[in-house]
């Protein structure tokens, strides 16, 4: 989702070789006006980064490293608008947020991730159909509320939205719910009509915040729209939806700068998990290259069990880890998201391994075959994959619809990243694993110093 803005900035700090050259300085600053341009960047956005980067690079001494020191300062800064960061909580439950976006931006999906997001941390979410504009739209949300196990609340018989609302909102204070996310209609374009029913709703209900959803592949009028619906409505947050497909990256500097709210969430993938706490810092860290290790910590965390986690690592260590592990830990992984958000966080990856970004680890062909190898295999034959003789493998082959050579190459990979992985979990395994990173990340951005 960096690719664009990411590129250009590696291409850029690489002209400021030598110390005070202010001629090398100009040629970036240039560079850099084209990058964020081409990137989406608002041109009032674009102006005074360059003018503010130019100005703190001349205090400290041109120079690469002080260039870059400043370069993500500025960055920082310009995506650091007042106001809350991620999700906040009421001081008395339920915590309700309005949702709101034109028709076509994500705001019904980006709802369900959002009450995924809360409720993997434990948080007892509703989610409220009141889009009774479009059709399937509460279909929609029902599926979606199915497929993440969340409470939905819907009327079919009730036409009115915003005596849906204030049911919804009833329910969740008698039912002790923590979240209630209310989905509302959206248009194609910004009318009256809208408008009315959304500052009657908040009328109604008196939410907590009221979240904006824009979609990054709108670009300069994903900004205009949420400029609008500040100065119609108000809005609390934005949140950037289908910011994985938007190369460019460059509509977080310019909604951030020209609405002067702060970006809530970003929506980094089709799958459920794919929605991810908007923090300057870290997005700076990603826009240059440098990967999101704290991001990607706190987003294992909520996933891993770390008691599960220690007694997988003993039977690696042992040389145990069989079919059944396999599958528990591939259920996890998917929990996780898509692989291409999970590889923009570590640093180096990104850029040095560009083919593993499309890659999913549910519904790849291989994946497919192993789990269908699996299957076809009894508990005991999961447990201890040494007792697949060549009678087992032709019944499993059979079940699997696989063939025997097929069947072979799997359990030989298998077989092999259960060694490799044994090896790396030994005294000093880790360290050539290190080493291997560090050539990745050699090929990436200097490092910020500190």
């Amino acid at each position: 989702m960096f690719d664009s803005i990411t590129g250009s900035l590696k291409g850029i700090i690489g002209k400021i070789r030598h110390q005070d050259d202010v001629a090398s300085l100009n040629r970036a600053t240039s560079e850099l006006k084209k990058a964020f341009l081409k990137a989406d960047v608002h041109h009032k956005t674009t102006k005074d980064l360059l003018n503010s980067i130019e100005i703190e690079t001349k205090k400290l001494g041109i120079g690469q490293n002080n260039f870059i020191k400043v370069l993500k300062q500025e960055l920082e800064r310009v995506l650091t608008a007042n106001g809350n960061q991620g999700f906040v909580f009421a001081s008395t439950p339920p915590t309700v947020i309005l949702m709101t976006g034109l028709q076509g931006s994500g705001k019904t999906t980006t709802t369900g991730k959002l009450a995924n997001y809360l409720k993997v941390r434990n948080k007892k979410v509703m989610v409220v159909a009141c889009d009774l504009q479009r059709l399937a739209a509460v279909e929609q949300l029902r599926q979606i509320a199915n497929q993440i196990d969340v409470e939905i609340y819907f009327d079919e018989n009730e036409k009115n939205p915003i005596k849906i609302a204030k049911a919804a909102v009833e329910k969740a204070k008698k039912e002790h719910f923590d979240v209630v996310l209310v989905d509302t209609a959206g248009r194609l374009a910004i009318d009256e009509e809208l408008m009315d029913e959304l500052k009657d709703i908040k009328n109604g209900i008196n939410p907590n915040e009221i979240f904006y959803v824009a979609d990054s592949m709108t670009g300069h009028d994903a900004t205009k729209t949420a400029i609008t619906f500040k100065e119609k409505i108000g809005i609390d947050g934005v949140v950037l939806s289908k910011y994985d497909g938007d190369t460019k990256g460059g509509v977080a500097l310019s909604i951030a700068s020209q609405v002067e709210v702060p970006l809530r969430f970003i929506g980094i993938g089709e799958k459920m998990p794919d929605l991810e706490v908007f923090i300057p810092d870290r997005i700076v860290s990603r826009l240059l290259g440098l990967g999101d290790i704290a991001g990607l910590a706190e987003k294992t965390s909520t996933i891993f069990d770390e008691k599960k986690a220690k007694e997988v690592s003993k039977k690696i260590k042992k040389g145990e880890f069989n079919f059944n592990d396999f599958l528990e830990q591939l259920s996890m992984m998917s929990k996780l998201g898509s692989l291409k958000s999970i590889i923009g966080m570590i640093p180096g990856l990104s850029s040095a391994m560009p083919a593993l970004k499309d890659m999913d680890f549910e519904n790849s062909v291989e994946i497919k075959r192993i789990k269908a190898l699996i299957s076809s295999m009894t508990p005991k034959e999961r447990e201890n994959p040494d007792l697949l003789n060549p009678s087992r493998k032709k019944r499993i082959s059979s079940g699997a619809g696989l063939s025997e050579v097929q069947v072979n190459k799997i359990l030989k990979q298998f077989k092999s990243a259960s060694k490799m992985a044994k090896q790396l979990s030994s005294k000093g395994g880790m360290k050539g694993l290190h080493n291997m990173l560090s050539q990745v990340g050699a090929n990436g951005m200097p490092k910020i110093p500190r």
